[in-house]
C-alpha cells in the first residue's frame, strides 16, 4: 500500500489558508452590509440580500454576526480600522491631516452622511455613531496636540470644539458634494479654517518639532 502521508499539506498550512478563508468572508459580508447602506436606510437592507451579495448563505451570516446589530458592530470596527489607516501621520502637520482626513471622507463620508440621517429613528446606529463622534474628537485632539497643550482647560476646549467642526464630516459634504469642490480646493480650505483656530501662518502649517502619531 502506497504511503500518501508525506503529500498531505502540513496542519499549520492547512489551518492558515482556513483562516484567511473565514478572514475573507467575513470581510466580503461586512462590505457588502455596508455597500448597502450607503445610499439606503438600515431598516431597507436585508440579511438575504447581503449575503447575496456576499456569495454566501443566510444562515451564515446569522452564524458569524447574529443579526443587523452585529453587523453594524462589525462594519463599525472596519470603519475604525480604514479611518485610522488612512489618517496616520506626523502629528502637528495641518496639511497632511486636511490631505488624509478628505482622502478618508471622499470614501466613507457618503455612508456615515447617511446612518448620520438615520440615528433619531435608527436605534442601532446610535451608540456607532456616537462612538465615532468620540473618536473623532480624540483624533483631532492628538493630531493637533502641539497647538492644544499647555492651554487653559476653557481655552483648550474652545479651541478643540473649533477644530471639531472644521475637521466635520458635514464641512467636507458642504464642500465636496454641496459645492462641488474638487478634492485639492476641499482640502485646501480646510487646511485653511484648521490654521485660523490654531492661529497658524498660512505658508508651511506644521509645528515645529512635531512627533510621530
Amino acid at each position: 500500500m502506497k504511503d500518501t502521508t508525506a503529500a498531505a499539506p502540513p496542519r499549520a498550512y492547512r489551518q492558515v489558508r482556513r483562516a484567511e478563508a473565514t478572514e475573507a468572508t467575513h470581510r466580503a459580508i461586512v462590505d457588502a452590509f455596508m455597500a448597502s447602506t450607503r445610499t439606503r436606510i438600515v431598516d431597507a437592507v436585508t440579511l438575504d440580500e447581503v449575503a447575496a451579495a456576499a456569495g454566501v448563505t443566510v444562515q451564515t451570516v446569522i452564524r458569524r454576526f447574529g443579526g443587523k446589530q452585529g453587523l453594524l458592530e462589525a462594519a463599525i470596527d472596519r470603519l475604525e480600522q480604514v479611518v485610522l489607516s488612512r489618517r496616520a501621520y506626523p502629528v502637528g502637520d495641518i496639511d497632511a491631516a486636511a490631505a488624509s482626513l478628505v482622502e478618508d471622507y471622499d470614501h466613507t463620508g457618503d455612508m456615515v452622511l447617511n446612518w448620520l440621517a438615520q440615528e433619531a429613528v435608527q436605534p442601532l446606529l446610535r451608540e456607532p455613531l456616537a462612538c465615532g463622534r468620540r473618536g473623532h474628537r480624540e483624533w483631532v485632539a492628538k493630531v493637533f496636540a502641539p497647538w492644544l497643550d499647555g492651554l487653559a482647560p476653557r481655552a483648550r476646549d474652545d479651541r478643540l470644539n473649533g477644530l471639531v467642526v472644521a475637521t466635520d464630516v458635514y464641512t467636507w459634504k458642504i464642500l465636496r458634494r454641496d459645492m462641488g469642490l474638487e478634492r485639492e480646493r476641499v482640502v485646501a480650505t480646510i487646511a485653511a479654517l484648521v490654521s485660523k483656530f490654531l492661529g497658524a501662518p498660512a505658508k508651511r502649517r506644521a509645528a515645529a518639532g512635531r512627533s510621530a502619531a
